[in-house]
């Protein structure tokens, strides 16, 4: 799949360059709370984020114009190359600063869409830090911020990586935490939920009083106090989506039932499911069980954070 927002230079005339890399990590949901509507549509939002071993992969080859193909086991699904949030976000950047140097970038498109897992904000995220690099941007600078805002409310967050809660429509970041490494396993059903829909269903399966903030443990916390603090705080929209898409109540299930799993839980808006671990080798014999099993459903044994 091949897009370009301007003609690509003549046969033969292509720079010979050494494309820049970026990974594009999945971005996982340990918690989120779901708070009142804003004005302007959204919700406000409180989430611990934490982003795992496995994701996107995004190259840039610089040159004349700015074009994208996608390849991947998730291609097809990334939809029509003109909307896809690599090139929204290198234009949103363009006009900040005209005058920037791209090029074409290359995606390889490994997380499924519309899962929950940030691949499209975090394919955004990677455009941005690659046009930094190129163009000798600092990578938290005011432009970048701002064209990570403007692209999607988990851009910023993205850009920023490590673990960390955000808040507001996703703007607002706290400072990066130093967690213990997670060990966690990945179940998608094969199932795609808009996160329009999610949010529209929300109301009617609203959770009342809803939960205060996130607090982190102390410093040096062990694994087993990060557990805690997080089964503590739930995903508001594990119901809604639930609702909407059964197989992931199936998913949590078997996911919970795995041998060595402390937590069970919805990431995002769906309709992943992310089991936690203390135990690498434990996460790694369910993920195998769980493929066996269930040989349509995507599964991927991970790390998170540390």
């Amino acid at each position: 799949m091949r897009a370009a927002l301007e003609a690509p230079p003549a046969e033969g005339r292509a720079e010979a360059v050494t494309p820049l890399v970026e990974f594009a990590p999945a971005k996982i949901n340990l918690t989120l709370a779901v708070r009142e509507r804003r004005a302007d549509g959204f919700h406000e939002l409180e989430s611990l984020v934490a982003f795992a071993s496995i994701g996107d992969e995004l190259r840039l080859a610089p040159g004349p114009g700015l074009s994208l193909e996608v390849k991947g086991e998730f291609a097809d699904e990334a939809g029509p190359g003109e909307a896809n949030l690599v090139l929204k976000a290198s234009q949103a950047l363009a006009r900040r600063l005209p005058g920037l140097r791209f090029g074409c970038f290359f995606l390889e498109k490994r997380l499924p869409v519309a899962a929950g897992l940030g691949g499209g904000s975090a394919d955004a995220a990677a455009a941005l830090r690659l046009a930094a690099r190129l163009n000798g941007l600092a990578p938290d600078g005011e432009a970048l911020v701002g064209a990570a805002q403007e692209t999607g409310s988990d851009v910023p967050v993205c850009l920023a990586l490590g673990s960390r809660v955000m808040r507001g429509r996703g703007e607002i970041l706290g400072p990066a935490l130093v967690t213990p490494p997670f060990h966690a396993v990945l179940v998608n059903p094969r199932e795609r939920l808009e996160t329009t829909r999610v949010f529209a269903t929300l109301a009617a399966h609203r959770r009342s009083p809803p939960l205060g903030a996130f607090a982190a443990p102390h410093p040096g916390a062990t694994p087993a106090e990060w557990l805690a603090a997080i089964a503590a705080h739930g995903n508001d929209l594990e119901a809604p989506a639930s609702a909407l898409a059964p197989a992931i109540g199936a998913a949590r299930r078997r996911l919970a039932a795995a041998s060595g799993c402390s937590l069970a839980r919805l990431t995002g808006s769906g309709a992943t499911m992310v089991g936690l671990f203390e135990h690498a080798a434990a996460a790694t014999a369910a993920a195998s069980a769980i493929a066996s099993e269930h040989p349509t459903w995507w599964v991927r044994d991970v790390t998170l954070g540390g």
